[in-house]
């Protein structure tokens, strides 16, 4: 179509110019003193020549106001082009592991100018992984804070470090800051937060952390119950009677409470402050959800004022357990802490059978020296020693 229009054009002036070619008509232009005359036809053509002419001069004049803009999106280009180049360059040997090339990207950025906020809190973040910290500190300290989105990549990148140099209240106070900024409910803010109240030992802290993570589905629900858990237990190992033991136990969720490595901790602390007979529950309790050896052993030192009914007990376990050796040697214990001498032999020498223990060997040499069998039990001992030594 484009070319249909031009052709028919070039008809039109073809036609046009012949008619004026014919035409016997001219122009008079006076001016006195002065009096041109000119054909028709050259008045038109010079017409069209000046009206062209003028045209173009007006072009050239807009180009030559417009220079100035065009050099300085030229070169507002040219340096966008450079820095996204060195950021891309900074970024690629960041995450590739090579913070020395990262660190000098990031530097050569800055230098040229570029004012982005990424420049300096990368190259920070090289220097850190450097550990040379001096350098990373010059870097945050240029990282001027402009907007909301810069002052939080900033604390964020500041609480990390924190964390890594082990100084969680340093790691909290900045995340209070972050959060009177006005951001809140950032999950990468709750996660660095989380790892703080660890380090603190903030550990009803770690528990209210841990609950808003999985509302959000932020955190995965394995690990999070591995969190949960060393927070309980280390809640537990915190107290310092049986009173705040007993409280603490009772805010445990009971699927936690069975888990071993709870019913372990808190059983050791129960009979630490003389709740023996809240332990071999706890115990008992955990044992019958789920097997544990090391709970087994605690088993046989916790001896509660019935200790016929914990034999029983361990040997309805040992129905479904025969080959336990733990089991065998708690037994044992029990069997000699009731002065069942000969049971006691039995099952300790089982659990021998099964697997050599100084435990074991101990607890046999005790039993001869009852017996008042002096030179077995030093054999016994000797034995047991002699495993230590291995």
């Amino acid at each position: 179509m484009k070319y249909l229009v031009w052709i028919l054009g070039l008809f039109a002036a073809a036609v046009a110019l012949t008619t004026a070619a014919h035409n016997s008509a001219y122009v008079l232009l006076v001016y006195p003193p002065y009096r041109i005359e000119l054909s028709f036809t050259l008045f038109i053509v010079l017409l069209l020549l000046t009206i062209v002419f003028g045209y173009g001069l007006v072009k050239l004049i807009s180009s030559v106001m417009r220079l100035p803009t065009y050099v300085k999106k030229f070169r507002l280009d040219r340096a966008q082009a450079k820095a996204r180049k060195l950021l891309d360059e900074e970024l690629g040997a960041f995450f590739e592991g090579r913070y020395a090339a990262s660190e000098k990207a990031a530097a050569r950025a800055m230098k040229s100018g570029d004012t982005s906020v990424l420049h300096p809190i990368i190259a920070a973040r090289s220097a850190h992984e450097l550990r040379e910290y001096q350098k990373r500190d010059a870097y945050m300290s240029s990282a001027e804070t402009k907007t909301i989105g810069d002052s939080t990549m900033r604390l964020m990148t500041s609480g990390k470090f924190m964390l890594d140099q082990r100084d969680p209240r340093g790691a909290l106070n900045v995340l209070q800051e972050l959060r009177d900024s006005g951001v809140k409910g950032h999950l990468g803010a709750m996660s660095l937060e989380l790892k703080a109240h660890q380090q603190a030992g903030n550990w009803d802290e770690v528990l209210s952390v841990l609950d808003k993570l999985e509302k959000r589905d932020a955190i995965d629900s394995a690990l999070a119950a591995q969190f949960r858990q060393q927070a309980w237990v280390e809640k537990i190992r915190q107290q310092n009677d049986l009173a705040g033991l007993t409280v603490c136990l009772k805010n445990i969720p009971a699927d936690f409470k069975q888990r071993s490595k709870i019913a372990a901790t808190a059983a050791r602390a129960l009979m630490q402050f003389g709740g023996v007979s809240l332990a071999q529950v706890m115990l008992s309790d955990g044992l019958n959800a789920q097997w544990d050896s090391e709970l087994v052993a605690l088993y046989g030192d916790c001896r509660s004022d019935d200790v016929v009914a914990q034999i029983e007990q361990a040997e309805k376990w040992l129905n479904q357990h025969k080959q336990d050796a733990r089991l065998l040697l708690a037994l044992g214990k029990l069997c000699l802490h009731q002065k069942l001498w000969g049971k006691a032999q039995s099952y300790l020498d089982a659990s021998n059978s099964i697997a050599p223990s100084h435990a074991a060997y101990t607890a046999l040499g005790k039993l001869a020296e009852r017996l008042g069998k002096s030179d077995v039990a030093f054999k016994y001992y000797q034995q047991a020693m002699e495993l230590v030594k291995q």
